[in-house]
């Protein structure tokens, strides 16, 4: 119970500028490894430049909202499914241990929603240069959302996730450093997205989340 073990031991409350958790070593070398090998396919080389979303085609919220697969843009994106499960038995792995009762009751508890009855949802992301996010609050149907990072190419830390104040002004910054993750629920003013910066290689990592509608994963 790697996830698991890092939420209870190796996790840190933040409450400025919204209750958020940071947390390390929360993946398998296994599972890194996964991440890294992913194929992902390069915006740049499709015509298209990132429009501060991760639809990439610029879908409304209201369009994604409930969609399993993330929107129209979904070669774009990886979901890890049943369909291509066996590309990633070690990420499938980890969705096991977030689908199990001792991990939500324990995120549960710390959000301060209720998960059972939930569907996990993990996306595997390769952003690139030019990549950059506008600051959104998630919608409702996420009940917790969050990234675990794998900066295994010696990228600025920088290149973590922006919080925002009520008033968009950024007032702090997610290190991207190597399995290091952080979590929260969705919210009015939870404002988060990413500054356009310098991306020397690739920013990989995983998108982790709670959601309410239907997906592969269904929570026991």
């Amino acid at each position: 119970m790697t996830f698991l073990n890092s939420i209870l031991k190796n996790s840190k409350k933040y409450e400025f500028p919204f209750n958020h958790w940071e947390y390390n070593n929360a993946l398998s070398e296994d599972a890194i490894k996964e991440i890294e090998g992913a194929d992902i396919p390069d915006v740049s080389k499709h015509n298209l430049n990132y429009d501060g979303t991760r639809a990439i085609d610029g879908g409304a919220a209201e369009f994604r909202e409930g969609i399993a697969s993330g929107g129209k843009a979904i070669k774009f994106r990886c979901f890890v499914t049943k369909e291509n499960a066996s590309q990633f038995p070690n990420l499938v792995k980890f969705i096991n241990e977030l689908q199990s009762k001792e991990t939500c009751e324990t995120i549960s508890k710390m959000i301060n929603k209720d998960l059972s009855g939930s569907y996990v949802r993990l996306e595997v992301i390769c952003d690139r240069e030019g990549f950059w996010l506008k600051p959104h609050c998630d919608i409702k149907e996420k009940l917790m959302s969050g990234l675990i990072f794998i900066n295994n190419a010696n990228e600025s830390e920088e290149l973590g996730t922006d919080f925002y104040n009520e008033k968009l002004e950024k007032v702090k910054t997610v290190p991207y450093k190597h399995n290091y993750g952080y979590l929260f629920t969705s919210g009015p003013n939870t404002w988060h997205g990413m500054e356009k910066k310098k991306i020397v290689k690739e920013r990989r990592c995983i998108q982790v989340n709670y959601v309410t509608f239907e997906t592969d994963w269904k929570v026991d």
